[in-house]
């Protein structure tokens, strides 16, 4: 270190941490040891912990010591300095309990070997609890930090009977502290839950035997707060994107999901989450597996019966509805319950579609349903297939180019089974428009020639042939 530097005067240490932190692109493990020679972490430590009032100073530092950690030679420091950890998680700077999440962060996610020691310094230092109150009772990046801690916390084996332990009287049980939280850090606590879930099936089956999915449910029952209550709602949507999760929330959410669509007296946002969410469980193939037709048949006629009831005022809550309609169609067994559900469901689908709407019939919703992701798309060609054996819908498909363009485009898939979805709705339209009268329209020429060419081409992508061009070269004179 150099010898004039002096924490009287922290102005040198200022300047050069201020260059390291902002130093661009990646720091080899070379330059951060380069750093630590010249300005040793105890001293970088003293200066954060004394010299807090300096202006920039702690920024800057706290800047730099989280790079200073993300590398491995600085990662493996961090047991050495585990109590500047523990009381910078205590700390009332934000940016500091942030820097001391994330230093836990760097901790996990770099010890190699000896995991049990690793669970042992974080059990001996207290580290879980302090964790979880930076969780509850951090700022918002405090919290994500805190979450990202626990969940790398949650990659060892043993740490499981910390983060889940078998004593809800224990203080660290997160249905213990969701309980003793306010609104916000009750969220946040689901918010964990809910990323802890997506780590794995094992993890996801420890936290629905703890019972802790149950909070879930209680907070979106819970109407006194719509804020609330819709966080909830968006945690659940999260939970329907998890590969693993359909087995354990086909158990328990069905009939909750049930009551909010039936629910007149509940806010329009609500329900419209809930009809989201909705389509998204019933349009997974594996949903199949872990409830029965009957839950799934209710839960179809609850969203059949909401959309009887909404007028054309209810547009958000409506086109929620009929895109949960169009999700569960994209999936084989809930396209079959769609159809042969009574009054059938998919009749919602096809009424919006062909709206009369000026005397004329109108495709705008069959058209975004085909712009939307692969499952939605998936769902419109299915439907156009059927319904454009009918001249009606025939003579509007072929008025909407863009409708033409879109299932005649050999790129427009990547999966065998959505490639062939397209090109049997290209083949379905291209046959009725040869048996119709609309084959001598010469409006309609272009359409018909690309239809064929499309049908020619086979459903998967193959370049066209090209015919071999002779290259004509003058005669070398020697």
């Amino acid at each position: 270190m150099d010898e004039e530097f002096s924490l009287d005067d922290p102005t040198q240490l200022l300047e050069s941490a201020s260059d390291f932190a902002h130093h661009p692109g990646s720091l080899n493990d070379a330059a951060v040891k380069d750093f630590l020679d010249r300005f040793p972490l105890p001293v970088i430590i003293s200066a954060l912990q004394t010299k807090s009032d300096v202006p920039g100073l702690e920024n800057t530092l706290v800047a730099c010591l989280e790079r200073v950690f993300k590398t491995k030679y600085g990662a493996s420091l961090i047991p050495q300095y585990m109590t500047f950890v523990q009381v910078g998680l205590k700390a009332d700077s934000q940016i500091v309990r942030c820097l001391s999440c994330k230093t836990v962060s760097s901790f996990l996610k770099n010890f190699d070997d000896k995991s049990i020691y690793a669970i042992k310094l974080i059990i001996d230092c207290d580290i879980y609890p302090l964790l979880l109150d930076c969780l509850v009772n951090g700022d918002e990046q405090v919290a994500t930090a805190a979450i990202d801690a626990i969940k790398n916390l949650a990659q060892f084996p043993e740490a499981m009977g910390i983060i889940f332990p078998s004593n809800f009287n224990e203080a660290t049980h997160l249905g213990n502290v969701a309980s003793r939280c306010s609104s916000l850090g009750r969220v946040r606590v689901l918010s964990l839950i809910v990323k802890l879930f997506s780590i794995s099936s094992s993890i996801a089956s420890v936290i629905y035997n703890s019972n802790l999915l149950s909070l879930l449910e209680t907070e979106i029952k819970n109407s006194n707060d719509t804020l609330v209550t819709l966080s909830a709602l968006e945690l659940l949507y999260e939970l329907t994107e998890v590969q693993h999760g359909a087995q354990f929330l086909a158990r328990t959410t069905f009939q909750l999901l049930h009551s909010i669509i039936s629910n007149s007296s509940m806010e329009s946002i609500l329900r419209s989450r809930a009809l989201m969410i909705s389509g998204r469980l019933l349009s997974k193939e594996n949903i199949y597996m872990f409830v029965d037709e009957p839950s799934a048949k209710s839960l179809i006629s609850a969203i059949d019966v909401r959309l009887g009831l909404l007028d054309s005022q209810d547009t958000d809550e409506r086109e929620s509805a009929l895109e949960a309609l169009g999700g569960i169609g994209s999936s084989i067994q809930g396209a079959v319950l769609l159809l042969t559900s009574f009054p059938p469901a998919a009749r919602h689908i096809v009424h919006a579609a062909f709206d009369r709407q000026g005397g004329g019939k109108q495709l705008g919703l069959l058209l975004s349903v085909l712009q939307q992701a692969a499952e939605f798309r998936l769902a419109g060609y299915r439907v156009i297939t059927g319904l454009v054996a009918r001249l009606w819908c025939l003579m509007e498909i072929c008025s909407k180019l863009e409708i033409i363009n879109i299932v005649t485009d050999p790129t427009a898939e990547t999966t065998k089974i959505a490639m062939e979805a397209r090109y049997n709705c290209c083949k379905a339209i291209h046959k009725s428009f040869m048996s119709s009268k609309l084959v001598s329209d010469p409006a309609l020429s272009g359409i018909a020639g690309k239809l064929q060419e499309a049908v020619q081409r086979g459903p998967y992508l193959v370049r066209k042939h090209t015919e071999a061009t002779p290259v004509v070269m003058t005669a070398e004179r020697f």
